[in-house]
């Protein structure tokens, strides 16, 4: 048995509303556990057991959500703007609660995988410099490179200011190309454009492929998103594989 917690808290946690509005809600018999009309807002409820449904939607009820999406381009990675849409936009309004983030970010143009998560603690562990997890681009860039600019890469090329940590550069069959990819493992302001505007070139496209040993589903269209499995979570703090397959475990998918 996991942990009881009172049902108006629950219901403000999971984005209903404030503990007062959902209160209101019960009392006007909207709220139903395990398919019984709740009696009071302060009841107990065991959210690892129990369901709970609101006018008639099932609530998704975890302590935290990990949940993988497929960032389109064009969508801001942030929590709300008054002045574009954003990634917490394009998630279904279940997930959509209180403390959702997203867990690093893509810039406006970029696609491909991002984390979104209310657990902070993961996302600081994801993120910190000495976590070491690296992250796994594809870029199309206005005209080829080659080795010379993968040696630079791996030496630690200099973008204005500051020096970037060791990168690896992947050209197809180690010829030059303008559809290359890139690893990382650092996440700073526009880095991987930058990179490439030290040696001559600019990306065109940028799509995020993997984080860790996480890849992205391959069967989530743009702008869609799934929560991610117990092994998922864990592999993003693993070394990415030598010849990863696709992700395993399909969960829910908006």
């Amino acid at each position: 048995m996991g942990k009881m917690e009172r049902l108006d808290k629950i219901l403000a946690l999971h984005g209903v509303g404030s503990r007062k509005e959902a209160g209101l809600l019960v009392r006007r018999g909207s709220v139903l556990i395990n398919g019984v009309q709740a009696a009071r807002a302060e009841q107990k409820v065991d959210p690892e057991r129990d369901s709970i449904s609101v006018e008639g939607k099932e609530l998704t009820l975890r302590k935290h959500l990990y949940i993988m999406m497929n960032k389109p381009s064009g969508v801001l990675s942030a929590t709300r703007d008054p002045r574009a849409e954003t990634v917490v936009d394009l998630l279904p309004p279940k997930w959509r609660r209180k403390g959702i983030f997203p867990a690093g970010r893509l810039d406006k143009d970029t696609r491909g995988l991002l984390i979104l998560t209310d657990d902070g603690d993961f996302a600081h562990r994801m993120l910190a410099p000495k976590s070491h997890v690296w992250k796994l681009y594809e870029a199309e860039l206005d005209g080829p490179v080659g080795p010379e600019e993968r040696e630079r890469f791996r030496e630690g090329i200099s973008i204005g200011d500051r020096i970037c940590l060791p990168a690896e550069l992947y050209l197809p069959e180690g010829k030059p190309s303008s559809l290359v990819r890139v690893r990382i493992r650092e996440g700073k302001f526009h880095q991987v454009k930058r990179m490439f505007g030290a040696v001559g070139r600019e990306v065109t496209a940028l799509k995020r492929l993997r984080i860790g040993n996480l890849p992205l589903d391959g069967s989530l269209k743009p702008g869609e998103c799934r929560l991610m499995t117990e092994e998922e979570k864990s592999s993003v703090f693993e070394q990415e594989a030598e010849n990863p397959g696709p992700s395993g475990g399909i969960t829910e998918k908006c």
